[in-house]
This record gives C-alpha cells, structure tokens and sequence, in this order.
C-alpha cells in the first residue's frame, strides 16, 4: 500500500496569482520567479501553468535552459554566470545574465559569445548581498555598456524590507543617485514591493512567493491579498490512540495529556518536510475540522488532538497545509516561514497537479 502523504499543485491558482500581480503592476512586465525547482512546486509545471507569462527567473542554469525549450520569452539568471562556459551557454540558450560583481563584469569583457547577451546591472541599495556599491555602478554600466558581449542593459536591485511601510525609501534614493540621468529599463520589486509599493514596480517586477500564494508580510495573510495557494500537502490518519490522563506521546514525552484524549496519528513528518520544530499547538486539519499537532514532530509521523474532531478514524483525510490551511500559518508557530516549507518537500512525497 502507497503511503497516504502527498503533494498536490493546482495550475489556476498558480496562474491565478500570476495575474493578480499583472493587475497590480499593468505597465510593467512580470517575471515569474521559478528558481530552487519553483519553490518546490516543480519547474515542469510552472511553465506548463505560464506558458503566458512575460518571462520567467531563476538561478540554476541547467533550468533555465530546460525552461527555454518550452518558452520563448525572456529568461533571467538571478546570479548570473558562475564561470565562462555558463555564459557561453546562456548566450546560445538567449538568457538574461545578472551582473553583479567585477569577476562576473570582467567575464563578459572577455568573452567572445556567438550572440551578445542581455545584461541586469545588479546595484546594491542596502541589502549587501549581491550587486555593485552606489558609488561604483556608473563604472560598471560604462564597461557594461562598451561590451560586445552586451546586447541591452537592465538596471536592477533587490529590497531586503520591502515588507515594511517605509522599507524601500532609503533603497530607491540610493538607486535613484546611483544611476541618475541613465534612460535604461528597471526592474526593482519583488513580491512584497509589488503589493505594498507602486512606487517600485518600474519596468519589470519579479514575483516569488507571491506566485505560489504565500504571503511576503508577516502581518497581511496572503487571503487579504487575494492570492490563492498552490500547494496542498495532505495525508492520512494511520491510527487513532485513546491516552489516559498524565500520559506522553512522542519522543521526550514533552506533551502529556491533562485528562483522558483521543489522539491520532498521521502519515508524515520531517523526513516529509514538515517542519521538525513546530510546537505543540500548530495548526493541522483532520477530516475537515481544524485542530493542533501534539507532542513532538517525528521523521514519519505526526500526532494530532482529536477532542474536537468526533468522525476521526483510521484514513480520514488530513491537510498540514494548503486551501484549508495556509503554510503561513504552520511556518509561524515553527520559527520560520512558509517559503522554507514549500521549498523543503521531500522527494520521497509524490506530487501531482490539478489543472480543472
């Protein structure tokens, strides 16, 4: 018998959110951005859902060029070329390099490509992980600009509080001064710039975790924004224990029951992807009533509290997270967020789409 746990993508809400984005942003073009497999929802699907799309981002080259024999748009590398043979490839695939730093300029100086390569000039506002210092990007763009490898320049940044009311002010003055007078195409927000800042949106925005219907804000569930999950990762009860008051369940014996509970067991657990540190009390849905995972999370398994779910017996149906449940939900109570929970999906659960 196949293990109940499962994941399931649905190809509307995907391109349901997608749209969503192009009403929020209607002159700018959106890159949907499919990198680390499409959040884990799967690069195949992703393109299938957006065969529309105004073009699509991503970091593993392999992907992108697995992506460009189903999509003739735009292709953005969001790091760029590591080594001289990517690039190479990107230019015969017709991808989109990001430039951020002076090995990767120097690269494209001395490349001698069979087609030049659109460029995305990466400036540095404030976050400090990638892109070219304020004070340096006229230099790169001059070089940039003088590059035979170079087809057309973008000017590009990345927001580390675009989640904040007043986290792109300081970023935007910075680029602002940095590339004053230049007449070039911009791409700047992300997913919570898209929602939160208009001001941003520029010529190309990139939507990440909005695209799979998760929220960017810690204080605006993804409802509210009218995004829709794309993900449902669901399973099974695969028992159902009555335990007498003062008895423990899972290892540690951290939760013990305070009077006489019935308490079920469901087919999932880190190994799965769900997240080892949720604490009792995180939400969970069992037979279509919500309820709250007990004790600790083990690699296959999952305990939940059935005091509220009178139905609950061996097979009844169990949402960790999906329509009925947001992810945000489950990732907050765990320490983390629901980026990192789509992302984690095991291999080990199958995963399906819906496209009805």
């Amino acid at each position: 018998m196949t293990r109940p746990i499962h994941a399931t993508i649905s190809l509307p809400a995907l391109r349901h959110n997608y749209y969503v984005a192009k009403r929020l942003a209607p002159r700018s073009k959106v890159l949907a951005v499919v990198k680390a497999n499409a959040y884990g929802h799967g690069l195949a699907r992703a393109a299938k859902a957006l065969d529309r799309a105004d073009g699509f981002a991503l970091i593993e080259i392999e992907g992108a060029v697995a992506l460009r024999e189903r999509f003739a748009g735009p292709i953005v590398l969001l790091e760029g070329c590591f080594a001289p043979s990517e690039l190479e490839l990107a230019a015969s695939s017709g991808l989109s390099t990001v430039v951020h730093c002076e090995e990767q300029l120097a690269m494209l100086e001395g490349a001698r490509l069979a087609k030049p390569v659109d460029a995305y000039l990466k400036v540095d506002t404030g976050m400090h992980r990638l892109g070219f210092a304020p004070e340096t990007a006229r230099a790169a763009f001059e070089r940039l600009r003088k590059c035979d490898a170079v087809k057309s320049i973008t000017l590009m940044t990345h927001f580390a509080n675009a989640d904040r009311p007043d986290g792109v002010e300081e970023p935007m003055r910075r680029f602002a001064l940095a590339t004053k007078n230049f007449t070039l195409p911009k791409s700047l927000a992300n997913s919570a710039a898209i929602f939160a800042h208009p001001s941003t949106h520029g010529d190309i925005v990139r939507l990440g975790i909005g695209l799979y219907g998760a929220t960017p804000f810690a204080d605006r569930p993804a409802k509210s924004l009218g995004l829709k999950p794309v993900m449902t990762l669901a399973s099974e009860l695969i028992a159902v224990r009555e335990l007498a008051a003062g008895e423990a369940v899972g290892y540690g014996g951290e939760f013990r029951a305070e009077a006489p509970m019935r308490i079920g067991v469901v087919a999932g657990g880190y190994a799965d992807g769900y997240p080892r540190h949720a604490p009792t009390g995180t939400p969970i849905v069992v037979a279509g009533v919500r309820t709250r995972i007990v004790g600790r999370v083990s690699m296959d398994m999952i305990a939940v509290d059935l005091a509220s779910v009178a139905d609950a017996r061996i097979g009844s149906p169990v949402v960790l997270w999906g329509e009925a449940l947001p992810v945000d939900e489950v990732a907050v109570p765990a320490g983390t967020v629901g980026y990192e929970l789509l992302c984690a999906v095991a291999a080990r659960v199958p995963m399906s789409e819906i496209d009805t």
